[in-house]
């Protein structure tokens, strides 16, 4: 199977989660479940747009100098009281409504004052101007923000000025997540993991980052044993979550496990292994009524399968209608020489180069342990199967980990 093949049979079983009322404050990255509609205007009424003073276009329409009389002050918050008349000004602050008879705003720095209530206009270049109209942005009954919109600052703050304090949202994912192999243990066996007799779990740390990331909770399972009881007490764990994520014991070793357990618990094998480097020992499958996805136990495999195929589904759990992230087109800097006839995700950083395009050079050695590589890339380049080598200068395209642009097909 290839990536593409195998992340649309993963998306297949995802739907977006049951929807709920969050407090606006709780809504950021969260993806609106509803159309929503304004009830007011906005702004709900004409206001001023500078410091200054509300003045009639026609007493300005000399071009030279005037003097008006000032007959009240306005606020921002307060509302006018008296219409201006022929010859009449309003002091104004940012936001306050305009006074009936006012058609715009001559800025403070344009005027003198002249005690005891008039205003001399120097310069009236703002005639007319300076105006933010009624309903300028949103209209009463229009549409403001459809369905599947993600919720960003700008999002929130357009839903604040309709005063909706609570959308209808796409719950947040709880994924969780479980790491084996007898030589792994977390960090608080340190000095150990320092004597080189253990091996640091480190992907716990990337798979927990990763997942908050995508925008779900982690739920950490912690690390189970190669050991079937093991593995069915810790898998036991992941009932209430909406995805759950194994790295390590999908491979075909004696100690490799999981699918076996999975399958033990009443859980589903819908694929197995993928046409790609790294990370072509994957798993999917459903466990407790929830997708399974089982990821290589190499650092760099497990990220850039998670990358691939998690990422996007967590996306789709979420109610994103772009799951996935797109490629860009890149100019490769260095020679490479590639082994089995598989599609290759190799790190790369990519940059402006010299012409304007992008160019792509690679981290360094590719070797699924190597992490540090994975830490110093911004994007995976993408060597399609039936390319042995790649010679420098060859166009490709290149998954970009840090674009905030995504599409509806996997791009790989």
């Amino acid at each position: 199977m290839t990536p593409a093949e195998a992340a649309r049979a993963m998306l297949a079983r995802c739907a977006p989660l049951p929807p709920e009322r969050r407090p606006l404050r709780d809504a950021l990255d969260l993806v609106l479940a509803e159309d929503v509609t304004s009830p007011i205007d906005l702004p709900p009424w004409d206001n001023s747009a500078m410091d200054g003073y509300a003045t009639r276009s026609a007493d300005l329409s000399g071009g030279g100098p005037v003097e008006l009389e000032i007959i009240e002050t306005v606020a921002a918050g307060a509302q006018p009281t008296k219409p201006l008349g022929p010859g009449q000004a309003t002091r104004i602050f940012t936001g306050a409504p305009l006074p009936a008879g006012a058609d715009g705003v001559i800025r403070q720095e344009d005027t003198d004052l002249r005690p005891p209530a008039r205003v001399a206009i120097r310069n009236p270049r703002d005639a007319g101007r300076n105006v933010r109209r009624r309903a300028e942005d949103i209209r009463r009954g229009a549409t403001v923000l459809v369905a599947g919109t993600p919720l960003g600052p700008a999002q929130l703050g357009v839903l604040a000025s309709i005063a909706l304090g609570e959308p209808l949202v796409h719950r947040r994912p709880r994924v969780a997540f479980l790491g084996s192999g007898d030589e792994i243990v977390d960090l608080d066996r340190a000095p150990e993991i320092l004597a080189g007799h253990k091996i640091a779990t480190s992907n716990s740390y990337t798979l927990h980052g990763m997942i908050r990331r995508a925008g779900a909770e982690p739920v950490e399972l912690g690390i189970a044993r190669d050991t079937r009881d093991s593995l069915r007490e810790h898998l036991g764990r992941a009932a209430g979550a909406d995805l759950l994520v194994t790295t390590a014991g999908v491979s075909v070793g004696e100690h490799d496990l999981v699918r076996q357990v999975v399958q033990e618990l009443g859980g589903t094998l819908e694929l197995w292994r993928i046409a790609m480097r790294p990370g072509a020992p994957v798993g999917f499958g459903v466990l407790h009524g929830r997708p399974w996805l089982g990821l290589p136990g190499n650092p760099v495999s497990a990220m850039v399968t998670f990358e691939l195929f998690a990422r996007p589904m967590i996306r789709r759990l979420l109610g994103h209608a772009l799951p996935f992230r797109r490629t860009v087109a890149v100019t490769v800097e260095d020679p490479i020489t590639l082994g089995p006839p598989l599609r290759h995700f190799l790190r790369v950083i990519v940059e402006a180069g010299e012409g304007g395009g992008l160019v792509a050079r690679l981290t360094g050695p590719q070797g699924s342990g190597i992490l540090t590589g994975m830490a110093r890339a911004n994007a995976l380049l993408i060597v399609p199967a039936d390319l042995p080598a790649v010679a420098r200068g060859t166009t490709l395209p290149a998954l970009m980990l840090d674009d905030p642009r995504h599409v509806a097909e996997p791009p790989y």
